[in-house]
């Protein structure tokens, strides 16, 4: 593995809710776990054939941002919008990654608000790992709202877009 795969792997569990993760291929071992203080210490081992290597770094998270002020008091939503609100389907993250709402930088989107979708339709990609993995709908409807936003990093079972089911 190159370093760099390794800083990212880190990164990725530093803002995620993961406690532990464990990573193995080709002789390669990482290892991550976060203290009850939010940091990360990671190991890596190389097989013995390969190269003698054993790390332990600790990573220290960003300082928090300050908390933020609000300058306007969002009105209430009505009782019916929050109905409405619960009879959506959610289609979640099913891991931690970063999401792409199309196939590559220069393509439409798969999906946008108002678009009608089958429960085969793909809607995003979610890359973990240099893996470009498809998301599909799950459910007939349509498109209510997207979520999140383009290259935005998204959580395990982080909500990406509600769907009005038919």
């Amino acid at each position: 593995m190159k370093v760099q795969e390794i800083r990212e792997i880190i990164k990725l569990v530093d803002q995620s809710n993961i406690g532990e993760f464990v990573f193995e291929n080709e002789g390669t071992k990482i290892k991550l776990k976060k203290t009850e203080t939010g940091t990360v210490l990671h190991q890596a081992a190389v097989a013995p054939d390969v190269a003698q290597a054993n790390a332990a770094v600790e990573v220290k998270p960003a300082a928090a941002p300050a908390p933020e002020v609000p300058t306007a008091v969002e009105p209430a939503k009505p009782a019916a919008a929050v109905t409405e609100q619960e009879n959506l389907h959610k289609i979640t993250s099913p891991m931690v990654g970063t999401f792409y709402q199309s196939p590559a930088p220069d393509s439409p989107a798969y999906v946008k608000a108002g678009d009608k979708v089958t429960g085969d339709s793909i809607v995003c990609i979610v890359e973990a790992m240099k893996l470009f993995n498809e998301i599909e709908a799950e459910v007939s409807g349509e498109i209510v709202e997207v979520l999140v936003k383009e290259g935005q990093l998204v959580e395990y079972g982080q909500p990406l877009f509600l769907v009005k089911p038919e």
